[in-house]
C-alpha cells in the first residue's frame, strides 16, 4: 500500500472521526454513568448544564465514523454490520433514549427521577456496547467469499464482554476529570477524589485487555513482539507510564484541567495500540484497507466533499467549547 493512496487516507479520516467521539463523547457518557453518584437533583442538574450547550455535536463525528465507513468501504460495513447488528443496535437505541431522557428530565417534576435514571441508563448501555463491539472486532470477524461467515452471537465473549467494563469504567474517569474541570465546590471534590481510584481501575483494566489482546489472533502476537514493528508496541507502556504520572499528579495538586486531558490522552494512546494492532487491515483478520475499499473515483469524489465538512465541523466544534468554556455556574445553565 502507498502512503498517498486515497483508501490509506480515508482510513485515516474514518479513524480520526472515531478518536474524536471518543474524545468528546466519553466524558458526556461518562457523566451519564456517574449520575447516581451525584447528592442531589441539582447537582444532576449542573452535571448535566456542564455539557448541554456540546453533547449533542459531539454525536457528529460518530455519524461520520459510520457514514464514511457505508461510502468509502462498502465491503468492510456489509461484513462488520451483520457481525455486530445486536450491541450496534442497542448502542443506537442506547443513545436515542438519552438524548430523549436528556431533554425531558428539565421538562418535568413528577417523572424527573425516571428520566434521571433513563439518562443513566443509556449512558451505561451505550458504553457497554461501544466496548463489546470494539472487543468483537479485536477478536477478528470471521469472513467467507467477501461476506460475514459467523454466527448471530460471535461477539458475545468473554473477552468482549470485560471490553465493555473497561470502557464503562474509562468513560467514567473521563465524566469525572470533566466534572472536576468543570464546576466547583463538594461536587468538584468528590469527583476529583473519585477520578484517583477510576485511574488506577482505567489503567489495571488497559493492563488485562493488552496482555490478552496479542493472543487474540498470531498477526497481532507478531506485531507487538516481532522487531522493528514492536519498536512502536514498545512505545505504548513507555507513553501510559508517563501520562499516568502527569494524571495522577494533577489530581493530588488540585489541578483542573490537566487530569482531563491527561485522561483523554490514556485513550488516545490506547487507540495507537489498536491501530499498531490492526493494520493494514480494517476489518481483522484478513480484510484489509485496499480490498475493502470502494473504486478511487468513488474516494476521490467523497474525499472532496469531506475536505470541505471536516474543516467546517472541527471549526465549529472548537468555537463552541470556546464559547462555553470555564467553570459552570450553578445558579443558571445552559436550559
Amino acid at each position: 500500500m502507498e502512503f498517498f493512496d486515497l483508501a490509506f487516507i480515508w482510513a485515516g479520516l474514518i479513524a480520526f472521526a472515531v478518536l474524536v467521539y471518543v474524545i468528546l463523547d466519553g466524558f458526556d457518557l461518562g457523566i451519564g454513568i456517574l449520575f447516581p453518584l451525584a447528592k442531589s437533583e441539582k447537582e444532576r442538574d449542573i452535571m448535566m448544564n456542564s455539557v448541554a450547550p456540546v453533547w449533542d455535536g459531539n454525536e457528529t463525528w460518530l455519524i461520520l465514523g459510520g457514514g464514511g465507513l457505508f461510502a468509502v468501504f462498502p465491503l468492510a460495513y456489509a461484513v462488520v454490520m451483520p457481525a455486530l447488528y445486536m450491541p450496534i443496535t442497542l448502542m443506537l437505541l442506547a443513545l436515542v433514549f438519552r438524548g430523549v431522557a436528556f431533554e425531558y428530565r428539565w421538562k418535568t417534576k413528577r417523572w424527573k427521577g425516571f428520566w434521571s435514571a433513563a439518562f443513566f441508563g443509556g449512558s451505561l448501555v451505550a458504553t457497554f456496547c461501544q466496548g463489546i463491539a470494539l472487543g468483537a472486532l479485536v477478536q477478528g470477524i470471521e469472513i467467507e467469499q467477501r461476506s460475514y461467515a459467523g454466527g448471530w452471537f460471535d461477539w458475545l465473549t468473554l473477552f468482549s464482554l470485560f471490553c465493555g467494563a473497561a470502557l464503562v469504567v474509562g468513560y467514567a474517569l473521563l465524566g469525572a476529570t470533566w466534572i472536576n474541570m468543570k464546576t466547583e465546590g463538594p461536587l468538584q471534590e468528590r469527583n476529583r477524589k473519585l477520578a484517583g481510584p477510576l485511574g488506577v481501575a482505567t489503567l489495571a483494566l488497559i493492563g488485562v485487555v493488552s496482555t490478552l489482546t496479542p493472543f487474540q489472533d498470531p498477526v497481532y502476537y507478531e506485531r507487538w513482539f516481532t522487531l522493528p514493528a514492536a519498536f512502536w508496541s514498545y512505545l505504548v507502556p513507555v507513553f501510559l507510564i508517563l501520562i499516568s504520572y502527569f494524571l495522577f499528579s494533577g489530581l493530588a495538586k488540585n489541578k483542573d484541567y490537566q487530569p482531563f486531558f491527561m485522561a483523554n490522552a490514556l485513550f488516545i494512546v490506547c487507540f495507537v495500540g489498536i491501530g499498531i494492532s490492526f493494520y493494514p487491515h480494517i476489518v481483522p483478520p484478513s480484510l484489509t484497507i485496499d480490498a475493502a475499499a470502494a473504486p478511487d473515483s468513488s474516494l476521490l469524489f467523497a474525499l472532496v466533499g469531506a475536505g470541505i465538512l471536516i474543516p467546517i465541523i472541527l471549526i465549529y466544534t472548537a468555537y463552541a467549547y470556546w464559547v462555553f468554556r470555564g467553570k459552570i455556574d450553578e445558579n443558571a445553565g445552559y436550559h
